[in-house]
This record gives structure tokens, sequence and C-alpha cells, in this order.
């Protein structure tokens, strides 16, 4: 049985083989990730990378006229800090904590080192990566083409996968900084997903009541980021098993 806290709770770390585990878990420290906490900014450099657990990371890009729009999220099947290993050192988006919770972080230095070594983390990271970048690309089709009903539907969605409990706490003006639409157009959206049964919404708590109709009215944005993920990442070995609520399948 997993501890309250425990590294293995991360796709990633619990996804490494004893020898990589072994050699990056001294340096693993558990940290508590509050909400609205900037963890880096864009054009800024990293010192850490960041490996969720019950917390979720928002990925931002910031317009010239104070407008944002979440292009990722990172949650506990992946890492915070890609643009370190890709080599580019920087990265345009700011990352935010979505959702408080906890996850570990561990020097850049240390895992560019385990990176360098050529074996299963570099792997491992970038077939991570390339998940990544198939989320944001659909996150980006998706904001163009769907309806803003069914981009709440992936964001919920894509959110308990991530947390496991049916409620969340949310509040609207969140959510529309999350999708960037404006305010009125999640109301609306909110709205007929609570008058279809699927959600309950009140005082800035979201509780999902039926999945089954998130998932019959979600666009199939959705299923292509989750299938990307199990294909990429679903026959990696596991040395325990993670306490994943949407481990992907």
């Amino acid at each position: 049985m997993l501890h309250k806290h425990d590294p293995n709770q991360n796709f990633l770390l619990a996804a490494l083989l004893d020898a990589e585990f072994n050699r990056l878990s001294p340096h693993l420290e558990l940290v508590s990730l509050k909400l609205g906490n900037v963890l880096a900014e864009s054009a800024s450099k990293t010192d850490y990378l960041y490996f969720p657990t019950t917390a979720i990371i928002s990925l931002h890009y910031l317009l010239e006229n104070g407008g944002s729009s979440e292009i990722a999220g990172v949650g506990n099947e992946g890492v915070l800090g890609i643009s370190l290993f890709m080599g580019g050192d920087t990265t345009p988006s700011r990352a935010v904590v979505q959702t408080g919770g906890f996850g570990y972080r561990i020097p850049a230095r240390i895992l560019m080192e385990e990176f360098d070594r050529a074996g299963p983390v570099m792997r491992l990271l970038l077939r991570y990566t390339q998940a990544l970048i198939t989320q944001m690309s659909q996150t980006a089709v998706c904001n163009r083409h769907h309806s803003v009903e069914q981009q709440l539907c992936r964001w919920l969605l894509l959110t308990l996968d991530r947390l496991g409990p049916a409620e969340l706490t949310m509040t609207q003006e969140l959510i529309s900084n999350m999708l960037g639409v404006r305010r009125e157009g999640v109301t609306e959206a909110a709205g007929r997903l609570q008058a279809s049964g699927f959600i309950s919404y009140r005082r800035g708590h979201i509780t999902v009541t039926s999945r089954v109709g998130l998932e019959r009215n979600v666009c199939e944005c959705y299923g292509v980021v989750k299938k990307e993920f199990a294909r990429l990442l679903s026959d990696t070995r596991n040395r325990q098993p993670p306490a994943m609520a949407g481990r992907p399948a």
C-alpha cells in the first residue's frame, strides 16, 4: 500500500526502472503546490523539474492584451520542465498551479545527468514529450473548431482523469481563463450540462454526476489525447503500481 505521499503516485516516476529510480529518488523533494502558485514564467529558466502527484499544473500562453489561454495541463501523468531536456532552456508559456496539491521536484542538473546517459529515462521523457505535444496540438484544434460545451467536457474529463474525485473546486472565472473564452460562455455551457444531469454546480464546486454523459457529449479531442498517452506510455514497466485515477489505459 502506498503512503499518503509517494513518488509512485506520479506515472513517470512509477515507470522508472529500479536502477534509474534509485539514482534519482534521493534528490526528489516533496513540495506543496498551492492554487495560483507560479512555477515558471514565460521566457525564464527554471532550476527544477516538477512531477505532480495530487496537483495539476496549467501551461498558459499570455497575450499582449493581458488575455491568456491554457495550452496544456500537467498532472500525475507527467512532468513540468520539458524545455530543459529538449535543449531550449526556456518556454513561451507560463506554468501556474491550477489545482492545489502535492508533487515532487528535482534539480534540473540531476535529471539532466540522468537524461544524458541516453538510457531508459531519456526514452521515457521523450515519449512523454510527444504525448504532451499531441495534447497541445489537440487543444488548439479544439478551441478553434468545437463548442464551449464540448471544450468544457474535455477539460472536466481530463481533470477527473488526474484527480479521481467527482467533485472539483473550480470557479467559472477560472475555467473561462483556462479555455480562453468569456465567462458568460462558460456559464451557459455549464448550465446546459447541469440541465442534462451531467454535472451539478454551486459556489465554485462542480460535481460530476454522470461521467458517461460527459463522454457522450465531448468532442473527439479528448479521446485522441487519451489514446496517444496510452499508446506512448502504457507499455512502460512499472516498478510499483501508481495510485493514479486517470492512469492511461
